[in-house]
């Protein structure tokens, strides 16, 4: 019998096409899928019976510039089964020349501001947001603060009091 998890069991007969790879370690299981088929693979887990990953844990960007990794960015969505108390990652490969993928907010309200982050700090742009803007800089920041090749000798432009 296979030691590989329910969830990425049928997530590779259910997509096998858009699953680029996936792989488990000590129950941590993490699957790597095309960013064409996001909402498509994210609403598989959360609506399917047998897995019911109703919990959006986190999302966050990565930049593996400094990895010479292509793509160079990814999107990691953490999720969570309340009822089957089980966890899953999927990470999906964003290219640097079209930093974009579909939002997950139809799916996960929860989504909001975790896009709102990833956009702010990488640059990373989600389809379909209901309101993609600075969360955490302010509005005339230039630039992308977590990406590796941001300089962090750059002056910003001061803003003050709006009169």
């Amino acid at each position: 019998m296979s030691d590989e998890s329910l969830t990425l069991q049928l997530l590779k007969e259910q997509f096998p096409d858009k699953i680029i790879e996936t792989h488990s370690y000590r129950g941590d299981d993490t699957a790597v899928v095309k960013k064409e088929a996001i909402l498509e693979v994210l609403k598989f887990l959360k609506e399917d019976a047998r897995l019911k990953y109703n919990f959006l844990m986190d999302l966050a960007g990565v930049d593996y510039l400094t990895y010479k990794k292509d793509p160079r960015f990814e999107v990691v969505y953490h999720l969570y089964s309340l009822e089957y108390n089980r966890r899953v990652r999927i990470k999906a490969p964003v290219d640097e020349d079209d930093p974009v993928i579909d939002s997950a907010t139809p799916l996960w309200e929860a989504a909001n501001w975790y896009e709102r982050e990833v956009w702010d700090m990488f640059g990373i742009k989600f389809r379909g947001h209901p309101n993609l803007k600075r969360l955490l800089m302010y509005e005339e920041f230039v630039g992308h603060p977590l990406r590796k090749d941001y300089p962090i000798t750059k002056r910003q432009p001061l803003i003050g009091p709006k009169i």
